[in-house]
């Protein structure tokens, strides 16, 4: 493993209160908003305007931090929303795809037993 790789690595064990790995992803999702700017990014929404035109109407100063939260945690990833553009777009990475399957779960969940939900997340 490369010494910056495992430097991040020991960097992010010393913030965990644990080596539970549903405590861990808890750290990093277990909040009001972040799954469901996960949930738009899956949706193809990409930019910072995308996500605020959510029916769920995140704060843009919480929107910036999460997504700060995300990049640094390797599940998206920033990009030029065009060529030129001044504009940035944001893509989940392999290790954020790799969410899709956990909230197409939880989507199927939320239909099966709480009345008056649709789903947005299809597939």
């Amino acid at each position: 493993m490369p010494a910056a790789r495992k430097a991040a690595r020991h960097s992010e064990n010393a913030r965990r209160r644990s080596p539970c790995p549903v405590a861990c992803a808890l750290d990093i999702f277990g909040d009001r908003w972040t799954l469901l700017v996960i949930r738009d990014l899956m949706l193809g929404r990409s930019r910072f305007k995308d996500f605020t035109a959510s029916p769920e109407s995140v704060p843009t100063n919480i929107l910036s931090e999460r997504l700060r939260r995300l990049l640094a945690h390797g599940i998206v990833e920033q990009l030029p929303a065009a060529e030129g553009a001044k504009h940035l777009a944001y893509k989940l990475t392999v290790k954020g795809e790799a969410l899709r399957p956990v909230l197409k779960a939880m989507r199927q969940w939320g239909l099966d037993w709480e009345k008056g939900t649709k789903a947005a997340l299809e597939g």
